[in-house]
């Protein structure tokens, strides 16, 4: 065995090490014979290899937490096609470099939508990279200041999906409108990108203190894209309902 565990080692078969003994026991119980020992040997190293850059990608990606599709509550928000949610689950757009814009007031589940499909996507391989607008904000604003906004760009062009959350809360300064610009066209038909806003597309000029600029960005993020307008009340507002800390809205009648 000792043998065999240093075979192992020198091939990098690294997550045979404590499955071995268990998968020779079923081998022995079930009388597989070689063809189907190795499968499930090989199967067992691709499983953990799979789930070793899956853990990585999740960690390089920088989620806020982890939301997936299935704990999404349908239910509570009618007003989203599921169907559509289907096909972008397909992660067609991603392969296509095209997408997705999730509009709605705050509380809604567009955070949680961004996120599920992040995660859809890290699990099928791809590079994902999750920003709020404040930080990335920041980050190309310190890159300008240090002389690296060009590489800070190529890496933010890197991620097969860029998640760019909460679009719209607050107003963004000239400089700050122009780097979003010039990230949204070098992404563009090269990367996907899903965006979420709190603002419809009608008051963006005020978002980008541009409606030129707001105009050009809408170009280039519409062209290729899917648009989810979620119209709905906050989950949170729903669980403070349900904990007592809010009242429930008045029903009125017209007599």
């Amino acid at each position: 065995m000792d043998n065999l565990q240093a075979l192992m080692t020198r091939l990098k078969l690294e997550y045979l090490h404590d499955a071995l003994d268990t998968l020779c026991e079923q081998a022995s119980k079930h009388a597989l014979n070689y063809r189907e020992f190795l499968e499930t040997v090989f199967s067992a190293e691709w499983a953990g290899r799979h789930q070793k850059g899956l853990e990585g990608r999740i960690k390089q990606a920088r989620l806020p937490w982890l939301k997936t599709l299935e704990q999404f509550d349908f239910s509570f928000q009618p007003s989203i096609d599921r169907k559509v949610v289907r096909e972008l689950a397909g992660l067609g757009f991603v392969e296509r470099a095209e997408n997705v814009v999730l509009l709605g007031p705050p509380g809604v589940g567009k955070t949680h939508l961004a996120i599920a499909l992040a995660v859809k996507a890290a699990e099928a391989g791809h590079r994902v990279l999750f920003m709020s607008l404040d930080r990335l904000m920041a980050t190309l604003k310190k890159a300008q200041q240090e002389n690296r906004l060009e590489r800070q760009m190529q890496l933010l062009t890197c991620p097969r999906l860029l998640v760019l959350d909460e679009i719209g809360y607050l107003p963004l300064e000239p400089e700050e409108a122009s780097l979003f610009f010039r990230l949204v066209t070098r992404r563009y038909e090269k990367g996907s990108v899903i965006l979420t806003s709190n603002k419809g597309f009608i008051d963006w000029g005020e978002v980008f203190g541009d409606q030129a600029i707001a105009t050009a960005i809408l170009d280039r993020l519409l062209h290729h894209s899917t648009t989810l307008n979620i119209k709905g009340e906050s989950y949170r507002l729903k669980e403070k309902r349900k904990s007592g800390l809010l009242k429930a809205p008045a029903v009125t009648s017209e007599g």
